[in-house]
C-alpha cells in the first residue's frame, strides 16, 4: 500500500473545480435560462487563428474550431427569442486534444481555453471590457474516463468541448442578470404564478 500524502487545500479546490468541469456536459439544452430575460443572439464571431496548441496534443485547424463553436452556440442559444440583441465574441486561446497515451499513467485530458465577449447591440458596446477567460474539460464517460484519445476522433473531441464551452458561456451569461432586461410581461406573469399559489393554498386550508 502507498501512504496516502495530503493534499493542499488550495490544490485541493483546484482539483475539485476540475473534476466537476469534467462532469458537467453541455450535450443536453434543458430549459432556458431566465436570468437571460429579452436575449436574442444576433451574431457569434469565433476566432481560432493564434490559439496555443498544448503539449502532446493532436492539431486543429483554426477553421474547424470556428465551425464547430459557431454551431453550437446556434444550436444552444436559438432557445432565446428575445427582442435585444447581443453578439458573442469567442477567440480560442488555446486546447489540447489528447493523443492516445498510456492508460493511467499518461493518459492525458481535452482541454478548451476560450476568451469571450458580450456586445450589447443597442448601445453598441461591449457589456464586459476584458475577455472572461473560460477553460473546459472534456465530459466524463466510459470513452473518456481513460483517454479520449483513445476512443475518440479529433472531431469529437472538440465537439464534446465545444458543447461545455457553450454550456460555461451560457452560465456566466445567467451569472449576470442585470445584463439583461426582463422580457416583457416577466413581472406580471410572475406575480399571477404567485397569485394563484396563494389561491390554492387558502382553499387547502379552508
Amino acid at each position: 500500500m502507498f501512504p496516502a500524502l495530503p493534499v493542499p487545500r488550495a490544490g485541493l479546490a483546484v482539483l475539485t473545480a476540475l473534476i466537476l468541469s469534467a462532469c458537467a456536459s453541455g450535450r443536453e439544452l434543458r430549459d432556458e435560462r431566465g436570468e437571460l430575460g429579452d436575449f436574442f443572439l444576433a451574431h457569434a464571431i469565433v476566432v481560432a487563428g493564434n490559439a496555443t496548441v498544448g503539449p502532446a496534443s493532436r492539431r486543429a485547424e483554426p477553421e474547424d474550431w470556428e465551425k464547430v463553436l459557431t454551431d453550437e452556440m446556434r444550436r444552444r442559444f436559438a432557445r432565446y427569442d428575445g427582442d435585444t440583441l447581443y453578439h458573442l465574441g469567442v477567440s480560442v486561446d488555446g486546447y489540447v486534444l489528447a493523443v492516445p497515451g498510456i492508460p493511467v499513467v499518461a493518459a492525458p485530458k481535452s482541454v478548451l481555453i476560450l476568451g469571450v465577449t458580450l456586445w450589447d447591440d443597442a448601445a453598441g458596446r461591449k457589456v464586459n471590457e476584458t475577455p472572461h477567460r473560460i477553460t473546459v474539460l472534456e465530459s466524463l464517460s466510459g470513452e473518456t474516463v481513460v483517454s479520449s484519445g483513445l476512443t475518440q476522433t479529433a472531431e469529437q473531441q472538440m465537439q464534446n468541448l465545444a458543447q461545455n464551452a457553450v454550456l460555461s458561456i451560457e452560465n456566466w451569461l445567467a451569472s449576470n442578470p442585470d445584463w439583461f432586461p426582463p422580457k416583457p410581461g416577466a413581472a406580471e406573469a410572475a406575480e399571477a404564478a404567485t397569485e394563484a399559489e396563494v389561491t390554492v393554498e387558502v382553499i387547502s386550508e379552508s
